[in-house]
């Protein structure tokens, strides 16, 4: 493989990183990765910023209460879409407080009342918890509950990495059984949507790049999947009758070609797809704002897109 561009902010970012002393998180177990994603917004991403609610909640699920989090730029809104964020972390790690800062700023940015979902983590609760959480989240969503304050009219749901996975999969399960109200628009960001194949980015940039084979082996070792299972591999089933799709990678990502399948699998299937790679980004930047300037383009290029998608769907 030729040697990949790397923005000179990206380059700047992996040489410190890779310079850290210490273990690693897949080293480190979850209970001490948690912390490490935790402290690390400090040091990488955004600030919150200004918002007129950050609100905590709650909503039944399948083995208990699932923890929410709403975000909204306004302190009331007459009924409209809602935003469904399913938080990353290669299902082990991530919560509400590691993704605040984007939830915050989607919230500001397409004026739309945006819920976080606190799903079950592996290896303590291992597949297929986590999606089951994001899914009877969705529906409750859905169907405009009284403690959200707010009419839901659609979903617009979206997620980063493992995220992205329960994005897809969240997406199908409201496409079979659907909900109250419509999936507007998916947004899978850098997804994990093809987890049990390999692809050449695995290899190409397994090392050295942020997230690593090692970690991603840890990851799927802690999640003990079934790899035949839509709810873990969503390109088993056809994604015909998708919502319109917006697809990000970044090209110095292990699993970007796994988010490159699954735009054309979407393609194929006459979905309306829009799909845009960041150049010389890698795995995450949407959490590093602040260590990685650039980073808030790339956002806001996919926000420009995603308002247009929605547009579109309102007419």
């Amino acid at each position: 493989m030729a040697e990949p561009y790397v923005r000179p902010d990206v380059r700047q970012f992996l040489d410190w990183l890779n310079d850290l002393p210490g273990p690693k998180t897949y080293e480190a177990g979850p209970v001490e990765a948690r912390e490490m994603i935790r402290k690390s917004r400090w040091i990488a991403d955004a600030p919150t910023g200004e918002l007129a609610v950050i609100r905590d909640l709650a909503c039944p699920g399948p083995a208990g209460e699932i923890a929410l989090r709403l975000f909204d730029a306004r302190d009331q809104r007459e009924p409209g879409p809602l935003f469904l964020f399913l938080h990353g972390g290669g299902f082990v790690f991530g919560d509400l407080d590691t993704h605040e800062p984007f939830c915050a700023d989607m919230a500001r940015q397409l004026d739309l009342p945006v819920l976080a979902v606190d799903y079950r983590l592996a290896p303590e609760h291992p597949w297929p918890a986590g999606v089951e959480d994001s899914i009877a989240a969705a529906r409750w969503a859905a169907a405009s509950p009284a403690a959200l304050e707010r009419g839901v009219t659609g979903l617009v749901i979206a997620g980063d990495s493992a995220g992205g996975n329960f994005t897809i999969v969240t997406s199908l399960a409201l496409r079979d059984e659907p909900a109250a109200v419509p999936v507007l628009a998916q947004w899978p960001i850098y997804p994990a949507a093809d987890p049990d194949k390999g692809y050449p980015s695995k290899q190409d940039f397994g090392e050295g790049y942020m997230l690593t084979r090692p970690s991603m082996d840890w990851f799927e070792q802690c999640y003990c999947a079934d790899s035949g299972d839509w709810r873990y591999a969503p390109l088993v089933k056809s994604q015909a009758g998708m919502p319109p799709t917006l697809v990000v990678t970044a090209s110095l990502d292990p699993i970007r070609d796994q988010g490159r399948a699954y735009a054309a699998a979407c393609i194929q299937a006459g979905v309306p797809t829009v799909f845009r790679e960041a150049a010389g980004q890698i795995h995450g930047f949407i959490n590093l704002r602040k260590a990685i300037p650039s980073s808030a383009s790339d956002v806001m290029g996919c926000v420009a897109a995603l308002k247009l998608m929605l547009a579109e769907a309102r007419r």
